[in-house]
Formats: C-alpha cells, structure tokens, sequence
C-alpha cells in the first residue's frame, strides 16, 4: 500500500456544489444567497461573534479575575486580640460580644482572625475562623464550636 492508492470510502464524500452556472443548474445569479444584504455578498460570512455593529459580548463582559461574588456572605470580623479583656471561661457569641460593646453592629455571622493574643481559656462559638485564630484559642486552653449557618449565629 502506497500513499496514493489511499481514497475515502464510496459515499462518503459529497461533490461540491456548483452555483452560479445558470437558472437550469438550480443555484444561477445569487446562488442561493437572496438578493442583497450583508449575507449574499462575497466574503461572507461574519466572523463568529459579530453582532451587527453593536458592542459583542465577548467586549461587554469583564476581562481576567476580580469577579464580584453573586452571593458573598459577609462576616462580622473580629481579632483574637479583642477578646483578650474577657473573663475567663465566658462563653463568646456574636450576641454576648454585642452586649460587652466590643462588636458595634451586625454584619452577618461572626469570623475570628488571628491578630492579637488571648491568654484566658474561652469557648468561642463562631461561623468560621482562621487557622491561625484557631490555634491561639486552643494553645489558651479554649475551645471552638463551629456554626454551620447564620441561623446558629442568632441563637
């Protein structure tokens, strides 16, 4: 077997049309195009993603990274550090912390960061927390109870 003994199988190729050969041949004068307009003119068709002239989509949409979230849960952000004036073995709610005046408003579920020092053990009942917060509650011999929705957070 050479390269030029290779051929498609019969039938699996379909000759091309020819147009523009006249009214008898079925496709004579336009083609097949129509009449006028951006459609029947050579070098046709547009280029994918053309939309008449308007702004396409892939222009409108943002480029790259930096995607605002849709549903972005917003925390209530406090530091470790701030939980310092505590007594020891309080129990720490997003609520308790209200009323102790070191949370001013309520922005959504309580986060501890890990910035600061706490030295009294305290039982931290949060929706999420930092490794590093983490670490700091438990080397004070505290614990963390982890929320699992902003319901918990209420109570």
């Amino acid at each position: 077997m050479r390269l030029d003994d290779i051929a498609p199988q019969d039938g699996s190729k379909k000759r091309s049309r020819r147009v523009g050969r006249g009214i008898a041949a079925g496709q004579g004068a336009s083609c097949g195009f129509g009449m006028r307009g951006q459609k029947s003119r050579s070098g046709r068709p547009t280029r994918p993603g053309f939309e008449g002239g308007q702004i396409p989509l892939y222009r409108r949409l943002p480029k790259l990274k930096h995607f605002p979230l849709v549903n972005r849960t917003n925390y209530t952000i406090i530091n470790v550090g701030a939980l310092s004036s505590l007594p020891a073995n309080t129990d720490v709610t997003l609520t308790s912390l209200i009323e102790a005046g070191i949370v001013t408003n309520d922005d959504g579920p309580l986060k501890l960061l890990g910035d600061g020092e706490v030295t009294a053990p305290l039982t931290v009942r949060a929706s999420a927390f930092s490794a590093s917060a983490r670490a700091k509650i438990e080397a004070a011999k505290g614990t963390c109870e982890l929320l699992s929705s902003a319901s918990d957070a209420i109570e």
